[in-house]
Parts: structure tokens; C-alpha cells; sequence
């Protein structure tokens, strides 16, 4: 099991690169017709693994990392239905909804009200039980001396760690996620069918000064705006994948952050 200790760091002495305003439209202007910004993407291991694949220097060598520590700049809840099953490639969904609410059809470019979607309703999927349309959450966790946060795709058996998190540890401490230092571990789960997988644990390592706090600000509301191009990819539908059995409504509707008007 993955050892869920403290990494032993002051937070006071986190290094931020912020993103100035101005440094957020020379990203604009250079990567204009390039497509979106290029966060790095870190998947929840499927299959137990507890241990995440940092990109590196190297594409084809990535760093293995117990633990994630940074600020969660950033943070927002997904939908996305996929019309075939992930097979590795990095294809983007059918249909796919950056806000939980609202989704939009690739071929037909229709809007689809998430909440009254049938493949958003339990009993879609083709198990007969869960959706066929996957909820998600995504993650952008900025290191320390680096200027772009790292992208994590959270998969539904990670919401509920996520949610008592914000919950019990920053919001009712009257902070917010970008104000504190997070330590991310991963730790192994069994499901009802045997099968091993492995879930995200969030720890608060403590709180920024003011001074760190004004200083990240503008990498916030930079990230915020970026996100809204980063598209939903494949590797958010493999995120954290557990095969052979489709969460059920009691652990999906258990494990939902409360603050968010998901579609049930």
C-alpha cells in the first residue's frame, strides 16, 4: 500500500513561477494555431498501481512518483461520453461537457443538457447499471518552480476522497485550494468484484503565507482561462479505469462533491 506520510516540506519556502498576465498572451499569441496549451497529464495508475507516471525531459521515459505535492490552482468537474470502449488511443469524446452541466455533440455540435441526457441517466452503460456517460473531475496541480500546472484527471472512485477533502480541510478553515500546500498519494481499493484499483488520498502539508497567496494569484485566474481550451482526451477516460464493473448510484452519489449540481 502506498505509504500516505507527510512529505516533510515548509510550505512557507514553496517556490512559485507565477503566470503574469502578460506572460499568460505571449502563450496565447505563440501557440495561437497550434492548438491548446500542453499541461502535462498525470493518469490515476489503473490496475492497483500506486505509484503515478510524471512526464519527463524524456516522452519516452517518465519519472514514477509516490506523491504530488503543489497547489491545486485550479479545479473543475467534467462529463464526457465515449461511443466505443478506450482502446490507448488519445481520441476525444462524442460528446463531452467542461462544466458538468451543459455538453456538446462532435459530430452535430448540438448542446445536450447534461441533466436530462439519457446517456447521463444510471442504466445507460452497457452493463445495465451504471452510466454510459462518465462524470469526472479535473485537477491542475502547480509544483513548486514550475510555471504550468500539472493536469490530473480524477475518475469517479477518487471524488468522494476529493470532496471531504476540500471540505473538511480548506473550505470550513475558511481557505481555498489554491491558498495551501497539497501532498497527493495514491493507496490500493478492491471493488465488489475482486478487482484492485487504486485511489487518490489528499493531504493539506499547511498554508501559504499572504504573501505566496497574492503571488499565485495571477497563475489562477491565468489557468482558469487556458483550461477552458484543453480538450477531453482519452486519457481522462483511462484515468483510474477499472475494469469490469461500473460503479453503482449509492457509490457514485457517496462519492460526488457536494458544492456541485450534478445531474441525478
Amino acid at each position: 500500500m502506498a505509504s500516505t506520510a507527510l512529505t516533510k516540506v515548509d510550505p512557507a519556502a514553496f517556490q512559485i513561477t507565477p503566470i503574469s498576465e502578460e506572460v499568460a498572451q505571449v502563450i496565447h499569441e505563440e501557440l495561437d494555431g497550434l492548438g491548446p496549451i500542453p499541461f502535462d497529464t498525470v493518469k490515476v495508475p489503473s490496475g492497483g498501481w500506486i505509484a503515478f507516471e510524471v512526464p519527463s525531459d524524456d516522452p519516452e521515459s517518465p519519472d514514477s512518483e509516490k506523491s504530488l505535492v503543489g497547489v491545486i490552482v485550479y479545479h473543475h468537474c467534467t462529463n464526457a461520453y465515449w461511443a466505443n470502449s478506450f482502446d490507448g488511443k488519445n481520441e476525444q469524446p462524442d460528446c463531452a461537457s467542461m462544466d458538468g452541466k451543459n455538453g456538446i455533440d462532435r459530430d452535430s455540435g448540438e448542446l445536450r443538457q447534461c441533466e436530462s441526457c439519457p446517456l447521463n441517466q444510471f442504466g445507460s452503460a452497457p452493463d445495465g447499471k451504471g452510466k454510459a456517460c462518465k462524470n469526472m473531475h479535473r485537477i491542475y496541480l502547480l509544483r513548486e518552480g514550475e510555471a504550468l500546472p500539472l493536469l490530473l484527471p480524477l475518475p469517479p472512485t477518487s471524488l468522494k476522497a476529493f470532496k471531504d477533502y476540500l471540505a473538511k480541510r480548506i473550505v470550513l478553515k475558511g481557505k481555498r485550494a489554491w491558498q495551501v500546500l497539497t501532498q497527493i498519494t495514491l493507496k490500493k481499493e478492491q471493488n465488489s468484484g475482486g478487482i484492485t484499483y487504486a485511489s487518490c488520498v489528499f493531504t493539506k502539508l499547511g498554508d501559504l503565507t499572504p504573501a505566496q497567496a497574492e503571488q499565485i494569484k495571477d497563475t489562477v485566474d491565468a489557468v482558469k482561462q487556458l483550461a477552458e481550451s484543453v480538450p477531453l482526451t482519452a486519457a481522462d477516460e483511462a484515468s483510474g479505469e477499472t475494469p469490469g464493473e461500473t460503479p453503482t448510484k449509492e457509490a457514485v452519489l457517496d462519492a460526488l462533491p457536494d458544492d456541485q449540481n450534478y445531474p441525478f
